[in-house]
């Protein structure tokens, strides 16, 4: 068989296996591959996708996208709804069909989710060379576009000749399974290699299972971690995504009722618990809410349960103001558990050790005055949500309304996405998530255009979850998770392709656009940094200035954009009843059978209303001199924040 035919049967044979609480599961590592073709795989990896089509559908499913960056993005959104159990293949061309998985591979790495790239790459035998697309170095002929892949990889490989297929691969889904290392796994493709036929051993082609790595947490470093928390006064629990991929959230329930220490939560580890449990204090950090960052300004004690301790989470650590703070850090990857100069790093399983030290600390529970304190802070934050959500801004609603209807409209089980702008930071504060699968914001590369392609991923995820659970009941179709996409004017241009996607496969998908005709996150950073939002404004240019701030608003319609695509559409106008209108109009798009297709919600807002403040800071560098006032002046209020920052270790 040709190395391309070889690759997709191995991939179809490959299932992760897994154990929580006692119950086994079993799944398909690659459910599927994604694939645009050019000249570099048409031959190799589409022929052979194409004849065990006419073989079998069901060995290795085809998805057509229309962007490989966000072919990428379905994946990642994918990967993490099934809590990285799962994650899709991705086949390019050569040349700019594979640098445009460079995006996709660094947000993959960055938040520790697998996916696995298949770039095609320029002739290994060098038989017609330069091909067309070919990047050519003068000093070193052997370098392809494809190397630029290296440094975004948590595994990279070139399979030159047919043979090496066999160790790439095994190596490559070793790291694609690794909880500690997981994230973009690339191998190199040659498009010569692909279509050269070998000899397959029977065994590469056999069904593997890799089991997913759950290391349990060392008596002695568990010994010593909980005589840490007898001996705080003021303990913090800061809950990461690793808490969501360990399943550990029952066992950080029963660990803060039985302890009482609140808990904050980073954009990742939204869900941990409801967001109104009664130790829970929210999203923490510069885009959190006030009661988590009141808390974390006094703690004596920094109990990290899978946190990589973003400068969000920490707010450029100024968060923790307490000279005595002290970090436990559990972790399954090291270099996570070591952050901070800890002497108490816990390299493990986030469930696995929850269960232990609930097994150890019995009897002992936070004081009195600390669990007062968390009550009081949560009544104050959660009255200004309520203030917030309940305002009313006309003709133009505040960013603040739109995510309150939203959140009413949708059910307890719907998955909310996002990724960059202001939307991420507001929902993290405000956000009342009350299902651990119901919140999904891409923030560790917060990459613009994300959205769409990564709530298409999460959507496909959720069909295939509804399907299993009715597989396994044995009854009527399950009911399926809505998702709803919630995206800003700013990222919908930059990656609104994949509506065509879910057009052609009549996928529901619920798309809220909020247009406010510009870049509302940084146009608000940029003001307070003293650059009164140059630049982030959509205007058409003012040549005498050669300005695009004081323009005429363009003339671009993004609704009649999306009906364009096949997308049905529904307009809110601006006017008093926007926000009861927009929360109809989501229910209503809920209302719509599964398999019609997406539905885009158009509704304007007042870019200039802030959410709530979470009385924080984010360490984003102001010129030290400047010719405007305004930049002065912001210096100065820097230079005040800068003063409070903690020299901590890692």
């Amino acid at each position: 068989m040709t190395v391309a035919q070889a690759v997709v049967e191995y991939l179809s044979k490959q299932y992760t296996v897994d154990s929580i609480n006692g119950v086994e599961y079993r799944e398909r590592l690659i459910p599927g591959t994604f694939g645009i073709f050019g000249h570099g795989n048409v031959a190799g990896v589409g022929q052979a996708l194409k004849q065990y089509q006419q073989l079998d559908p069901a060995i290795m499913p085809y998805y057509q996208g229309r962007n490989e960056q966000a072919q990428v993005h379905q994946a990642v959104g994918y990967a993490r709804h099934t809590r990285r159990r799962q994650t899709f293949a991705v086949s390019t061309s050569i040349g700019p069909g594979s640098s445009n998985l460079l995006t996709g591979a660094a947000l993959a790495t960055t938040n520790r989710l697998p996916v696995l790239l298949l770039p095609s790459d320029t002739f290994a035998t060098r038989a017609a060379d330069p091909v067309l697309q070919q990047l050519e170095q003068p000093y070193a002929y052997d370098i392809t576009v494809n190397d630029a892949f290296r440094p975004l990889s948590k595994f990279f490989d070139r399979v030159s000749r047919p043979e090496q297929l066999f160790s790439a691969f095994h190596h490559g889904l070793r790291v694609l399974t690794d909880p500690a290392e997981t994230g973009a796994v690339t191998i190199s493709l040659p498009q010569d290699v692909q279509a050269e036929a070998f000899d397959v051993p029977e065994e590469f082609l056999a069904e593997r299972e890799w089991r997913i790595r759950r290391p349990d947490a060392d008596d002695d470093d568990i010994a010593r971690a909980a005589e840490a928390i007898r001996s705080a006064r003021r303990p913090l629990i800061i809950a990461g995504g690793g808490v969501l991929y360990a399943y550990a959230n029952d066992e950080l329930a029963k660990f803060v009722e039985l302890t009482g220490i609140p808990v904050g939560y980073t954009q990742a580890g939204v869900g941990v618990l409801p967001w109104d449990h009664q130790h829970s204090l929210g999203a923490i950090g510069s885009t959190g809410t006030t009661a988590a960052n009141a808390i974390a300004a006094e703690a004596d004690l920094i109990i990290g349960i899978g946190t990589r301790y973003e400068d969000f989470t920490t707010a450029s650590r100024t968060a923790f103001q307490n000279p005595d703070v002290k970090f436990v850090n559990i972790n399954v990857a090291p270099i996570d558990a070591y952050k901070h100069g800890t002497t108490l790093p816990i390299v493990a399983d986030a469930r696995k050790t929850l269960v232990k030290l609930n097994a150890v600390l019995g009897g002992y529970r936070v004081g009195a005055d600390l669990e007062q304190k968390v009550a009081a802070e949560k009544k104050r934050w959660n009255a200004t949500v309520d203030e917030a959500f309940d305002t009313r801004h006309t003709p133009l609603p505040a960013q603040n309304e739109i995510i309150g209807a939203t959140s009413r409209a949708m059910d307890a089980r719907d998955v909310v996405i996002c990724a960059a702008g202001s939307l991420p930071g507001d929902l993290h504060k405000m956000w009342r998530v009350r299902d651990p699968f119901g919140y999904h914001v891409e923030y560790a590369y917060s990459c613009m255009g994300y959205e769409i392609p990564g709530g298409l991923g999460v959507k496909r995820a959720a069909l295939a979850e509804a399907a299993a659970s009715t597989t396994a009941a044995g009854t009527g179709r399950a009911d399926v998770r809505d998702v709803v996409v919630m995206v800003g004017d700013g990222s919908y241009l930059m990656m609104h392709t994949e509506l065509v996607t879910a057009v052609a496969e009549r996928i529901k998908l619920i798309v809220v656009l909020i247009q406010n005709h510009g870049y509302a996150s940084i146009g608000s950073l940029s003001e307070m940094l003293g650059s009164q939002r140059f630049g982030t404004q959509y205007r058409a240019l003012n040549e005498e200035q050669h300005s695009f701030d004081e323009g005429e608003t363009l003339p671009v319609d993004l609704a009649l954009n999306a009906e364009s695509l096949g997308v049905k559409v529904i307009r809110i106008e601006p006017g008093e009843k926007v926000i009861a209108e927009l929360e109809q109009a989501i229910r209503d798009a809920k209302a719509a059978p599964e398999g019609s297709g997406p539905i885009l919600i158009h509704v304007e807002s007042d870019p200039l209303l802030d959410a709530p403040s979470s009385e924080s800071w984010w360490d984003v560098p102001v010129s030290q001199v400047s010719e405007l006032e305004s930049t002065r002046q912001a210096y100065q209020n820097y230079t005040e924040h800068k003063s409070r920052q903690r020299k901590l270790l890692g």
